[in-house]
């Protein structure tokens, strides 16, 4: 990254946006999202945790909507270094969201950590669904060391 960028330029350069479709795109979005998470100095640990929310979202929306899209910002700031994901999808969205978010429900014959499991990940998570949009916004934060 050029030292004299804005910071506009800067944030635009660490914005992702990625298509979802197959498998391989889940695994495109699992590693932008943790070499972000290195980039700005989270540890192995944090990164884990995020790429690995990162795969039961970017999974969910291909299985249950078939496509969709996954975009991945650097929203960092003074005071923290924070990466945001916004996995999207225009499918039948999700009927009970309550029932999507308890342990163990499932709808594709996994587990059930899909949801709860990438919430408990992350230190921020948003869903937004209705018949024809789902969006789950995660997001890790990590306080910025102040050098007196």
């Amino acid at each position: 990254m050029c030292s004299g960028s804005s910071p506009k330029e800067r944030a635009a350069m660490n914005n992702t946006q990625l298509e979802l479709r197959v498998e391989s795109d889940v695994v495109a979005a699992r590693q932008t999202g943790r070499e972000m998470a290195r980039e700005l100095g989270f540890g192995v640990a944090d990164q884990t945790r995020l790429a690995t929310a990162i795969s039961e979202l970017t999974r969910n929306v291909i299985v249950h909507a078939g496509e969709g899209v996954c975009r991945i910002y650097d929203r960092s700031d003074a005071q923290a270094a924070r990466v945001q994901v916004v996995a999207e999808d225009k499918g039948a969205g999700i009927p009970d969201i309550e029932q999507a978010m308890a342990q163990g429900f499932s709808t594709g014959g996994g587990l059930g950590a899909g949801l709860p499991g990438a919430k408990r990940l992350v230190q921020e998570f948003d869903i937004e669904s209705e018949p024809g949009h789902t969006k789950v916004t995660i997001a890790i934060t990590k306080p910025r060391v102040r050098v007196a």
